[in-house]
């Protein structure tokens, strides 16, 4: 069975939206943050997206080039977009629309062949595939910066999730990488 990875990119203060105002100050290049990003070319073949997060990576990627191969990767890979307002003409970018069953359609796409499926950003998405038990890693990229305001990643509606580290690298800017899996309940 696929597994569901949830990767997203956060301050410290969990502000995970309006990226482009505090990222890219901790992009280093030839050096782990890279090599993640290399890491999806082969470790992921579908994304599954939320309406905003969709509509924004479209309006970006498909005129994208790179030295690294993620651009070739990101637009290549299918995407299911789930949205109860977009229909089918609103799509491009190799997208597939999910408006109902939201959890029945994800459950599907997992027991799918082929490798692991990629969440990144839709915060509201995240929150119903928590509630449901739905996500296998969450990798959170933690910026060492406040940003103050914003939407934050986890919320008060987030389904109490007990989760175990995994995996933590620190890059030289300052990012921490952490990857989590759930807990076992006998943990």
């Amino acid at each position: 069975m696929r597994k569901l990875v949830v990767e997203n990119k956060v301050t410290l203060d969990g502000v995970f939206d309006e990226q482009a105002e505090w990222q890219m100050q901790f992009w280093e290049g030839p050096d782990k943050m890279e090599r993640y990003s290399k890491d999806h070319i082969t470790a992921f073949d579908a994304l599954l997206l939320g309406r905003v997060t969709y509509q924004g990576l479209a309006a970006v990627w498909p005129s994208m080039t790179d030295d690294v191969g993620y651009a070739d990767w990101i637009n290549r890979i299918p995407k299911y977009v789930v949205s109860t307002t977009l229909n089918e003409d609103d799509l491009s970018w190799n997208a597939q629309l999910i408006t109902e069953n939201v959890v029945d359609e994800v459950i599907a796409l997992k027991q799918q062949s082929g490798e692991d499926i990629l969440l990144v950003g839709s915060g509201d998405l995240l929150q119903t595939l928590m509630e449901h038990s739905l996500i296998d890693e969450y990798r959170i990229w933690v910026h060492p910066v406040v940003h103050g305001s914003g939407t934050q990643l986890f919320t008060d509606e987030s389904e109490p999730t007990g989760l175990k580290l995994v995996e933590m690298e620190t890059t030289g800017s300052g990012v921490v990488v952490l990857i989590y899996q759930p807990a076992e309940e006998n943990e």
